[in-house]
């Protein structure tokens, strides 16, 4: 409880100051182009435009998911895939990016984790808003379900932000827990449903298994609000499950705090 209490404590006291810092690294990210943050958005948006090619006149599929173009119904589970891969290795890969903050200066290593979390949440919310556009655009008009994006956007950035402090901490003291970190994001993100419906999956058991992914349960609660337009209490399970694999992040995450944190600064 005194680990969980000083981790909270540290961002009460910083909260100023971290973001500052979030601001400081979506500029840094992109300092120094001509189109400064645009290529935050531009690079997401031609990467669903080549998938769009691909699909459409590649793979010559065209079909259809509950009346809404394939390509409609894949953006939103992408969009909440390009957050949450950056922060899978990002987040890893926090303490030793700002390593000057840890060996340098009095800085609250808890925090560092958070910061570049929420600088990516930036560029998250400038794509969200072209999402939104688009399905405006195609006549698709907003509906009472889309009022469920924040709950499904805090939930992403609550998990990713304890998934960093878990995963930066042994990233700090491990390069070969990074490289198994950048392994893992392809598989990830071909076993999470972003591009196929986890709900076609005749296995009822299999879905199950699935949905201990917390990818696969973000990128279906944004589907929900645009495309099944299902509210999130209708799946219990879906969201039990979500929320029982946070809190077993959130004890490994305190767990690596305490053992690691008096050792990173002379490993880094």
């Amino acid at each position: 409880m005194s680990t969980i209490r000083t981790i909270i404590n540290e961002h009460i006291e910083w909260r100023g100051q971290i973001l500052k810092l979030a601001k400081s690294d979506l500029s840094k990210t992109y300092s120094g182009a001509a189109l400064g943050w645009s290529w935050a958005l531009i690079k997401p948006t031609m990467t669903i435009a080549v998938f769009w090619f691909a699909f459409t006149f590649g793979l010559r599929f065209s079909g259809s998911v509950e009346g809404f173009p394939f390509i409609l119904w894949m953006i939103p589970g992408f969009i909440a895939w390009f957050y949450m891969g950056d922060m899978l290795t990002g987040g890893a890969n926090a303490i030793r990016k700002y390593r000057f903050l840890v060996t340098k200066m009095k800085f609250p290593v808890s925090t560092i984790p958070t910061f570049v979390n929420l600088s990516t949440l930036v560029i998250h919310i400038g794509l969200l808003i072209i999402v939104i556009a688009i399905f405006i655009a195609t006549g698709h008009y907003p509906t009472i379900y889309w009022i469920q994006l924040p709950f499904y956007m805090l939930l992403m950035t609550m998990g990713f932000i304890v998934w960093s402090l878990f995963a930066a901490m042994l990233g700090a003291m491990s390069r070969d827990f990074l490289n198994l970190v950048k392994a893992l994001k392809q598989p990830v993100f071909w076993m999470s449903g972003i591009l196929w419906d986890v709900n076609t999956i005749k296995y009822e058991w299999m879905q199950k298994i699935l949905y201990f992914n917390p990818v696969t349960y973000i990128c279906t609660g944004y589907r929900n609000c645009f495309i099944y337009k299902t509210w999130f209490w209708e799946e219990p399970l879906q969201l039990a499950i979500f929320i029982g694999m946070f809190i077993f992040t959130f004890l490994l995450a305190v767990w690596s705090y305490r053992k690691l944190i008096h050792e990173i600064p002379d490993v880094l």
